[in-house]
C-alpha cells in the first residue's frame, strides 16, 4: 500500500489541525482495503477557549453516521478531553450510559454523537489518532496461529490487544494495559480480529504509520505465497431463478427486499470452492460486519424454499443459544448468499444496502480465501459475534429507525424514460422508495439519472432481444420485477390516411402498440413472482379526441 499524501494539497491546511484531520481522514477512507462504508474512525486533540475565556482541551472525533471517505469538519464531534479521561477511570459503564455521558461532554450540541471509541482515542496521548479495519491485518489474525503471526511480524514495539467487545470495555481494557506503558516506544496498536491504530503528534506521520503497518501485513501475505482468488467462468445466468429466490426471501421477511448478483470471475471461482459452505459458515471478516451481513450466508441449492427454511431455523437456534433477558430476535433472513457456479448475492431493502453488502462480500471472500492458505479461516466465536449483532447501541438504532418509504424494496421498469412522462415516473418512483430500471432508445439514458436507485439501459423496444437483455439485466441488478410502466411511444408526423407512407403507419404500430405487448409478455414471468405486482400501460387523451392527421398514432394507442 502506498501513501497518498500530497504535500501541496496538505499545505492549504497547515494552520488548521481540524482541516488537516479531515484531509488525512479522507485519504484513509478512500482506500477500501483500510475501511469500507463507515468503518474506522479518526480524531485530533485541540485546545480552544470557551465562552468564559478558559482554555480547554477537546477531542474532535469522527461522529456517528459519517464516512471517512467523504467526511467534513462538521462530521467531527468536539468532546471535553477531561471528561473522557474520567470516564476511562470508571470501573463499570454501560454503553448506553457511555453514549449519554459522551454527549453531555460535547461543546457543540448540534454535532453528531461521538464514535463509540471516543474514550479510547482520548487515552492515546497523541494529537492525531487513526483507526482502520485493514483487510490484510485482520486476514492474518483470523487464522489459527494469527496472534503469534502478528507478534512475530511486528515485534515488541506494537501493542497487541486480544479481541474485546468495542465500546467502553475495549477502552477500559486498553487503559489498564497502558497505565505503565511508554507510548512513545510504540509504533502502533493491533486489535486482533478488529483493526489497527496509529498515532503521532504530526498528521502525516500518523497517516503514514498506518500505511506502513498495513503494508507490512500485505507484504507478509505475499511472502507466504498467498494467492488471490482465481477466475472462473460461471453458468449462463438464471435470472428467473434469482427472481424466485428473491420472492421466497420476501415471503420470509414479510416485506419487499432487493437482491443483486455478483457474477465476476472471482465471485464465481469462490462460489465453486468445494468447502465453501464450511468456510463461509465460520463467521465474518470483522465483528462489525455482522450488523449488515449476519454471521453466515445462505448457500443456494436446488430447493430455494428448503434452503431458506433451513437458514431461518439455524438462525433461530443461534439466537436461542446466546440470547439473554430483554432481547428480541431480529428477522432470520440472510443478507448475502453463495450461489455455486453463479457467484455471490447481496440482499437488502435499498440500492445503498445492496452496494454496501456487495462490497463487504468482496472483501470477506478475498480474506477467507487468503486465510485458508495460511492454515484456515478462523473468525470469532459465535458468542462474541452475537454480542455485536445484539449490541445495545445497535438495537437502539433499529428501534429509532424511521418508517420506510411506501415502495421501499420494490422494483419497477419504466420504458421511454429519458424525458417527459417516463422521466417523471422514474423520479416519482424513486422518491417513493423504489428502485427503477429506466429504458430508452436514447443512449444518454445511461447517465440521465445520477442515482444508484436507477439503472439506465439503452434499449430499442421494438427489438425483442434487446428487451429480453434489458429485463434480465434488471433482475440481476435488483433481483426481480414488481411494477411495469410501459410508456415508450412516438408521435409520428401528421398525415391523412390517403397520403400516409406505409412505413410511417407500421413504425407507429410497432412502437406504440406491438412493443407494449412484447414488453409485457417478457415481463410476466417476473411479475408473477413480484411483490404486489402491477402493470401501467400508458394511454393517450388523443384516443377519445383525435386530431386531424393523427390516425397512425390514434389507432396504435386506442
Amino acid at each position: 500500500m502506498k501513501s497518498a499524501w500530497n504535500e501541496s494539497d496538505a499545505q492549504a491546511f497547515r494552520n488548521d489541525p481540524l482541516k488537516l484531520r479531515v484531509y488525512t481522514s479522507r485519504l484513509l477512507g478512500q482506500e477500501e482495503d483500510l475501511v469500507v462504508h463507515g468503518g474506522g474512525n479518526t480524531s485530533v486533540k485541540l485546545k480552544e477557549t470557551n465562552i468564559f475565556g478558559e482554555e480547554e482541551e477537546l477531542l474532535y472525533v469522527k461522529g456517528s453516521g459519517w464516512d471517512l471517505a467523504t467526511i467534513e469538519a462538521e462530521g467531527f464531534a468536539p468532546v471535553k478531553l477531561s471528561a473522557l479521561h474520567r470516564l476511562a477511570q470508571l470501573d463499570h459503564l454501560s454503553d448506553m450510559d457511555m453514549v449519554k455521558y459522551q454527549r453531555m461532554a460535547m461543546t457543540n450540541p448540534s454535532a453528531p454523537n461521538p464514535s463509540v471509541e471516543a474514550i479510547l482515542h482520548a487515552i492515546i496521548p497523541f494529537t492525531f489518532v487513526d483507526h482502520t479495519h485493514a483487510d490484510a491485518g485482520v486476514t492474518i489474525s483470523n487464522t489459527p496461529g494469527g496472534p503469534q503471526r502478528i507478534e512475530e511480524l511486528y515485534g515488541p514495539n506494537m501493542l497487541i490487544v486480544p479481541y474485546v467487545m468495542p465500546g467502553f470495555i475495549l477502552a477500559k481494557t486498553i487503559y489498564e494495559m497502558t497505565r505503565r506503558l511508554e507510548w512513545e516506544k510504540l509504533d502502533g496498536m493491533i486489535l486482533l480480529h478488529h483493526g489497527v491504530f496509529s498515532f503521532d503528534h504530526d498528521a502525516r506521520r500518523s497517516y503514514e504509520k498506518m500505511i506502513d503497518i498495513v503494508s507490512k501485513a500485505e507484504d507478509y501475505l505475499q511472502q507466504q505465497g498467498v494467492k488471490p482468488i482465481p477466475v472462473a467462468n460461471g453458468r449462463k445466468s438464471s435470472p428467473l431463478k434469482l427472481a424466485q429466490l428473491r420472492a421466497a426471501l420476501c415471503r420470509l421477511m414479510q416485506m419487499p427486499t432487493l437482491a443483486r448478483l455478483d457474477s465476476r470471475a472471482q465471485a464465481v471461482a469462490f462460489s465453486n470452492l468445494p468447502n465453501v459452505a464450511d468456510i463461509t459458515g465460520r463467521g465474518p471478516l470483522t465483528p462489525d460486519h455482522i450488523i449488515r451481513t449476519k454471521r453466515t450466508p445462505l448457500i443456494v441449492g436446488n430447493d430455494i424454499a428448503h434452503d431458506l427454511q433451513t437458514y431461518s431455523a439455524q438462525y433461530a437456534a443461534y439466537f436461542e443459544a446466546h440470547k439473554y433477558e430483554g432481547l428480541q430476535q431480529l428477522d432470520p433472513a440472510p443478507r448475502w448468499a453463495v450461489w455455486p457456479e453463479h457467484g455471490t448475492l447481496a440482499f437488502g431493502p435499498s440500492a445503498k444496502h445492496l452496494r454496501i453488502i456487495s462490497d463487504l462480500n468482496r472483501h470477506t471472500t478475498r480474506a477467507i480465501y487468503q486465510a485458508e492458505q495460511l492454515g484456515g479461516w478462523k473468525a470469532l466465536p459465535q458468542k462474541d459475534l452475537f454480542e455485536v449483532e445484539y449490541w445495545s447501541l445497535e438495537q437502539a438504532k433499529l428501534k429509532k429507525a424511521g418508517k420506510p418509504k411506501p415502495m421501499q424494496g420494490q422494483i419497477a421498469l419504466v420504458s421511454g424514460a429519458a424525458g417527459g412522462i417516463g422521466k417523471a415516473c422514474v423520479e416519482r418512483l424513486v422518491a417513493e422508495g423504489a428502485v427503477v430500471a429506466a429504458l430508452d432508445i436514447n443512449e444518454a439514458i445511461t447517465t440521465t439519472f445520477d442515482a444508484e436507485e436507477v439503472l439506465g439501459l439503452a434499449c430499442d423496444v421494438t427489438d425483442t432481444e434487446q428487451l429480453k437483455n434489458a429485463i434480465e439485466r434488471t433482475v440481476e441488478h435488483f433481483g426481480g420485477l414488481d411494477l411495469l410502466v410501459s410508456n415508450a411511444g412516438i408521435f409520428p408526423p401528421s398525415a391523412k390516411i390517403a397520403d400516409m407512407q406505409p412505413e410511417l403507419w407500421q413504425k407507429s404500430l410497432d412502437i406504440n402498440l406491438s412493443s407494449h405487448q412484447q414488453l409485457l409478455q417478457l415481463c410476466i414471468p417476473y411479475l408473477e413472482l413480484g411483490v404486489r405486482p402491477a402493470v401501467v400501460l400508458m394511454a393517450s387523451k388523443n384516443v377519445p379526441a383525435p386530431g386531424p392527421g393523427a390516425g397512425a398514432y390514434s389507432v396504435a394507442k386506442a
